[in-house]
């Protein structure tokens, strides 16, 4: 019932700018923290940035300091990941994660997530 779709992917050179966004449907969305999450082939699912239900507070992955930003509108249940100086090595589907009263001391940990968007590709051309 509770679905969170990702848009905003592309191909991007580097240095480049993209921001993806996620809606949530099925839940009221003021109770959730967010979190995106990345996962390149090969690789781990790997933290990027999360945000809190309240406050907000912000949390970032020290591989996107400085570069990317997370932010949330709730007057439109959506999260987004602002990313900027775009890298080769930032190639990856980022996927879009929910937690209701998401901790902060949990935000970085994909298994304290309940729900998950289906991904959108991101690819940075050098």
């Amino acid at each position: 019932q509770v679905q969170l779709v990702e848009s905003g992917g592309g191909l991007v050179q580097a240095g480049g700018s993209l921001r993806l966004s996620c809606v949530v449907s099925g839940a009221t969305f003021r109770f959730y923290g967010m979190g995106w999450f990345r996962q390149a082939p090969g690789k781990e699912r790997e933290f990027v940035a999360a945000i809190t239900r309240t406050g907000p507070t912000t949390s970032n992955a020290d591989s996107v300091k400085g570069r990317f930003t997370i932010s949330r509108d709730d007057a439109k249940n959506t999260v987004y990941l602002q990313m900027n100086s775009l890298k080769p090595e930032d190639t990856a589907v980022y996927y879009c994660a929910a937690k209701s009263f998401l901790g902060l001391s949990r935000s970085g940990q994909a298994a304290a997530y309940d729900y998950w968007g289906q991904g959108t590709q991101v690819t940075v051309s050098t």
